[in-house]
């Protein structure tokens, strides 16, 4: 599937179209691997100073998915697909950030089986990395 691409080799999987984003989540929950999830933006310091810290906590944790959305790149995507194909008789998908509810950057959810389960909103390395680890203490119970 086009757009399921590594970013730099990273663990860190950019998700870059409404359909890359629902496939990651429906493989995630069918592996019942829990997924940590970064909505960035280009234009937002405190997002795009984040990426590395996100890089380095998904090299820790093998047994979680991380994403990126950049949130202006999918709904590009979906405004562009409206666009072009007006005529077509498909409901509009409303873009990922907005049918997660993330109206703030950098916003990270923590999720399992296609829910959140944990948010975090802002820039804050230590209390993303604590519930990221929470996150994984509970895969080791939950897999006992």
């Amino acid at each position: 599937m086009e757009g399921h691409e590594q970013i730099n080799k990273s663990r860190v999987l950019k998700v870059d179209s409404e359909e890359s984003w629902e496939y990651y989540i429906t493989h995630a929950t069918n592996q019942a691997c829990p997924v940590v999830v970064h909505f960035t933006a280009a234009w937002c310091m405190p997002s795009v100073a984040m990426n590395q810290f996100f890089e380095e906590l998904a090299s820790t944790y093998p047994d979680i998915l991380f994403l990126t959305v950049d949130v202006d790149d999918v709904k590009r995507l979906n405004v562009w697909t409206i666009l072009i194909k007006p005529c077509l008789a498909l409901p509009y998908k409303q873009p990922v950030a907005t049918k997660m509810e993330v109206k703030a950057m950098p916003t990270f959810l923590l999720m399992r089986e296609k829910a959140v389960v944990d948010k975090v909103l802002g820039a804050n390395p230590d209390e993303i990395r604590k519930r990221v680890d929470s996150l994984a203490q509970s895969i080791r119970v939950y897999q006992a």
